[in-house]
């Protein structure tokens, strides 16, 4: 990699960390209700409150604060469900896009709710204005704020002790919404717009080509379908194409909340690689910097609210050690090239005439290392947005997406749902710990306990089971099997990396996997719908438990949980966990691969 490469990498890393800072203690304001923006924004929370018949000083029990949460994305669900099955007959739709069809409606639904996003449609050819809006980009924000909302829950569980309550999910939900999401979604999409974003309700424009282009256009029947002749080969036609449909729309709002609240669903087919979507070099930095932020912020979020910094640094710390590693890994795979190539002399070393390295499904426009970096970043988080193919990534450059989805998405992670997945593992680490020094393990004053851990057991083992229970499944079926592309070990890669993402709530996917058909609309899912609501329950039961619990003073044998020492114990744990689950299904796609080249 040449050093312009190394510094975009280091220039990215420190104002992630660096922006990360005043965010997270500015968010800690929030939830305690002490910031300048909500004394400003008073007025209308009340409103907002007063509209929906929410009392914002009861404090909510966490089963209740639980099945606020699930009535909620139970709404949404159907609500994005019901609005593409009847688009075809509502307003905001100049491309006259028909209903979507009930399996497609039922994963989008589903996908959006969960904050996964994953898309098995081409968004410009399949969805209205309305539907972009009001379903998918009205999601975006409340399936963000919701796993905020959990995270709140469960840092008050640590904050305070002998309390049966741990807060109002529907406040929590306003304020990450109104005071959080956005306002630096607004900030976003303006400046977005400045660098060439579509922000438009105008029809889709049609403009003439400047040489016409002659090709082969397949004959289809009067269902739709491709037409065949004796041999089963398909019949075509000469066709001539003198012009070009140029879609366009409210791109830029639906782009901003989806890379700050790490959904990642993309207005059009080919995500942030479309140059409409992802215009300009600039763009394209502030997109995956904004896949990260509110992450990392909330790390020191975390630490403020629970009165002791250093906690937030040490999470934060365990996070970017394992992000910068893998970084390193992605981009020196994918700058060293295709073996394949190698074997044919071609030069793949970076000059100043060429990029370098494997550039199949890469946009010219980024290169190698802003690809290397959006794959690792959309794969920290659970975002799944993507600026190149992940599917043409080398075996070892496209692992590293698919193990840091398979890690749980803890590393930076969802806003609110990777901090809080780490947490799950520090409590693991904690008993893990106390195991070994033979005391009660406790983490931030609170003993940690045979209910906790069986919760965080639960919260770690079920996306575990989605992804790989999911991958068997499909592998076993015909239905699943008639989905790949490839043959081979690649074709595993692309079954596993799908059930990985949807296991883990990410939303990207190995593009040679053709997912939109009834069994993978319906078994992905599913596999969102469990992978989102079977943590976040245990999550918020952890939650009253340690709110319930009294504080212990710091003895002898109690773990600092905020030294060198417990960071790189977390990073083993999450490791750990991640390899000794994954690395015999890992062996048999991307490490199968990998050794085939040589």
């Amino acid at each position: 990699m040449t050093p312009n490469g190394y510094l975009q990498l280091a220039f990215y890393v420190v104002v992630l960390i660096a922006a990360s800072v005043p965010l997270g203690a500015y968010m800690a304001n929030v939830y305690e209700g002490r910031s300048a923006a909500t004394r400003l924004g008073a007025p209308l929370e009340r409103l907002i409150y007063r509209l929906c018949g929410i009392n914002p000083g009861e404090e909510m029990h966490w089963t209740r604060y639980a099945l606020a949460t699930l009535w909620f994305s139970l709404f949404g669900v159907l609500a994005v469900y019901a609005l593409q099955r009847f688009q075809a007959f509502l307003p905001l739709n100049p491309a006259s896009m028909d209903a979507v069809s009930p399996d497609s409606s039922f994963n989008t639904a589903v996908s959006f709710a969960t904050n996964t996003n994953w898309q098995g449609y081409g968004g410009e050819s399949t969805m209205s204005y309305l539907t972009q809006m009001l379903a998918l980009t009205a999601q975006n924000f409340v399936s963000a704020a919701s796993g905020m909302a959990v995270l709140v829950a469960l840092i008050r569980g640590f904050a305070r002790q002998s309390s049966q309550t741990v807060g109002n999910f529907w406040v929590d939900l306003t304020r990450s919404t109104l005071y959080i999401l956005l306002p630096l979604s607004f900030v976003l999409a303006l400046v977005l717009v400045s660098q060439g974003m579509p922000q438009t309700l105008s029809a889709y424009h049609t403009v003439p080509l400047v040489e016409s282009v002659e090709f082969d256009n397949p004959k289809l029947d009067k269902a739709g379908q491709p037409l065949k002749d004796d041999k089963g080969n398909p019949v075509t036609e000469k066709a001539i194409q003198k012009e070009q449909v140029i879609a366009v729309g409210p791109v830029a709002s639906q782009i901003a909340i989806k890379q700050l609240g790490t959904n990642g669903g993309g207005y059009f087919n080919v995500n942030s690689a479309h140059p409409l979507e992802n215009p300009t070099p600039l763009s394209n930095f502030l997109e995956v910097l904004a896949i990260l932020l509110i992450g990392a912020a909330l790390c020191h979020t975390f630490g403020r609210m629970v009165g002791d910094r250093r906690q937030g640094w040490a999470l934060q710390a365990a996070m970017a050690i394992i992000f910068v590693v893998l970084l390193a890994v992605c981009a020196g795979a994918e700058q060293a090239g295709n073996p394949a190539l190698s074997k044919l002399e071609v030069d793949q070393s970076a000059s100043a005439v060429q990029p370098g390295g494997n550039m199949e499904g890469k946009e010219t426009r980024f290169g190698v290392v802003n690809s290397a970096l959006w794959a690792t970043a959309t794969t920290s988080a659970s975002n799944g947005s993507v600026n190149s193919m992940h599917d043409s990534f080398t075996p070892l450059g496209g692992l590293v997406p698919m193990w840091l989805m398979q890690l749980g998405e803890v590393i930076f992670g969802g806003v609110g749902s990777g901090l809080y997945g780490m947490l799950v593992f520090a409590i693991v680490a904690v008993f893990v710990a106390g195991l070994m020094i033979g005391r009660t393990p406790e983490y931030l004053g609170k003993k940690i306990e045979a209910y906790e851990i069986k919760m965080s057991a639960i919260a770690v083992l079920v996306p575990l089971i989605m992804a790989l229970g999911g991958t068997a499944v499909a592998v076993m079926l015909e239905a699943g099997r008639a989905g790949v592309a490839n043959p081979g070990a690649h074709a595993f890669s692309e079954i596993l990396y799908a059930f990985s993402s949807a296991g883990n709530n990410n939303g990207s996917a190995f593009a040679g996997l053709s997912a939109n058909s009834p069994f993978y609309n319906t078994a992905l899912g599913v596999a969102m719908w469990f992978s989102r609501f079977w943590v976040m329950i245990p999550v918020l039961a952890l939650a009253g438990s340690l709110a319930a619990k009294k504080k212990v003073p710091a003895g002898l044998g109690t773990l600092p949980t905020h030294t060198p020492l417990f960071v790189f114990f977390l990073i083993g744990v999450v490791v750990i966990v991640g390899a000794l689950t994954f690395i015999p299904a890992l062996a048999l796609g991307p490490v199968v691969e990998h050794l085939s080249t040589h």
